[in-house]
């Protein structure tokens, strides 16, 4: 028998309410969510007795006793929300939804389920029906209609610039320390913070600058993610984060979502989807597109090529991202890309070339691609593996553990699920004929020294 949910009786107490006054009080909650809802005070009694209602009606009861009270409340609030995490269906977040609201619900569940690390989640594998879905959805979708909402709390740019100079403040410590570092704090301060704020009252425009704020952070949340090995929350977070920048009318926002997503499916060895995702980013903006963001695009879509073993297919999509990239002024693109540079092209080009067997031109084009400032830790970490792989493909393997040594001090302070499958890379790109060799027997005993060769070691 359920036990008696003490935090729903006591609000009613605290609203005056009996079991029939707030049956009607949830009908009309439901009414004006354009629902249809069946309650009377037998349902009550039920709730207050341990049952959850399904489907919306959690929200409904929420919805009900604050407007009574002033304030507003959540499913956590009135003693529904464990039970709502555990009622997680596996499809949660993979939908691109019709109406911003229900997008906002959606983030609002999926917040609540990752911070519970509801099980689905956890263990859930990306869909690629539902990329291709999102992608598609994203390029035809008509505009929204207007945001403007009437809630409790007033939502102004104070507001927004909170949301984006927090999500600023996440992203540094994302490149500096890992996406495990401070992903769970991440979501925590969207579920507590920003969330409410999706309910406030706001005008259209400041509910659009919203939405792109929100997205922006989804996005992040996205990233972080997939740099901790949850690769089914970072799905969801993207394809939310790519709906909310839908309802924004921020096409360049969503663009860069989608980027984001082929940067993962190459990861994953979805490569042809990687492909079509990379240019779906780049042809969905039209003609709004800037160059660098261009850029950046592109060589996501010459990744994937790689990875396939095109050859010529990567080659002039480098060539492209570099023409692109090239045309680049201070203001042409949003200030979120910024980041990417020719240093940035750089790493992504050693990659493709490394991908394609082209040692010394991965070497070679590579090279420049790590800054060492500290300020973002895993791209160098990143960027050094790249040459490391590249000299030993080319029989320099003194010089590739030397490099590689240098990786691994670099990642000392990273927790990235990420940066482990490129040891785990490395290690396979050594082969039998190297073990024997004398440079690897005393490469190895420094290695065993870094964490991140420990933690591949004791995965094998």
């Amino acid at each position: 028998m359920a036990d008696r949910n003490a935090r729903l009786a006591a609000l009613m107490q605290e609203a005056d309410f009996s079991n029939k006054s707030l049956a009607r009080a949830v009908i009309a909650a439901g009414t004006r969510s354009s629902e249809d809802v069946t309650c009377d005070h037998t349902y009550v009694g039920r709730w207050l007795n341990g049952s959850i209602p399904r489907g919306n009606m959690p929200q409904f009861i929420a919805d009900a006793i604050g407007r009574k009270l002033g304030r507003r409340l959540t499913i956590d609030d009135i003693g529904m929300g464990d039970a709502a995490v555990s009622a997680v269906q596996p499809d949660l977040g993979l939908d691109f939804a019709d109406k911003p609201e229900a997008t906002a619900k959606t983030v609002t569940d999926l917040w609540r389920a990752d911070l519970a690390e509801a099980e689905v989640l956890v263990r859930a594998h990306p869909d690629s029906a539902a990329w291709n879905t999102a992608s598609l959805r994203w390029i035809v979708a008509p505009p929204d209609r207007e945001l403007t909402r009437l809630g409790n709390r007033a939502i102004g740019a104070v507001d927004i610039e909170m949301v984006r100079s927090t999500a600023d403040a996440f992203s540094m410590l994302d490149g500096k320390f890992g996406g495990g570092h401070a992903r769970r704090a991440l979501i925590q301060y969207l579920h507590t913070d920003v969330r409410p704020m999706l309910d406030g009252k706001y005008s259209d425009t400041v509910g659009k600058q919203l939405h792109s704020a929100v997205a922006e952070a989804l996005l992040l949340a996205g990233f972080m993610s997939y740099d901790s090995g949850l690769h089914g929350i970072a799905q969801r977070y993207f394809i939310q984060g790519l709906r909310m920048a839908q309802a924004a009318g921020d096409r360049l926002l969503g663009s860069s979502i989608l980027s984001a997503m082929s940067h993962q499916a190459t990861f994953l060895g979805r490569y042809q989807d990687a492909a079509t995702l990379a240019r779906a980013a780049y042809t969905g903006p039209a003609g709004s597109l800037g160059p660098t963001m261009a850029a950046h695009h592109i060589a996501m879509e010459a990744r994937a090529l790689a990875r396939l073993g095109d050859d010529r297919g990567c080659d002039l999509a480098l060539v492209e991202a570099e023409r692109k990239l090239s045309q680049r002024t201070a203001d042409s693109d949003p200030a979120y890309i910024a980041y990417f540079d020719e240093v940035e092209l750089a790493a992504e080009i050693g990659h493709c070339f490394r991908d394609l067997g082209r040692s010394v031109q991965a070497t070679e084009r590579g090279a420049g691609s790590i800054v060492g400032d500290g300020l973002n830790t895993r791209s160098d970490f990143f960027a050094t593996m790249v040459q490391a792989d590249s000299y030993l493909g080319q029989g320099e393997i003194g010089r590739g553990f030397e490099i590689a040594l240098n990786a691994l001090q670099l990642g000392e302070g990273l927790k990235s699920a990420r940066c482990v499958q490129y040891v785990r890379e490395f290690q396979g790109r050594i082969t039998d004929d190297v073990k024997r060799a004398a440079d690897f027997r005393v490469f190895a005993e420094q290695a065993r020294g870094f964490r991140l060769w420990r933690q591949v070691d004791e995965q094998s």
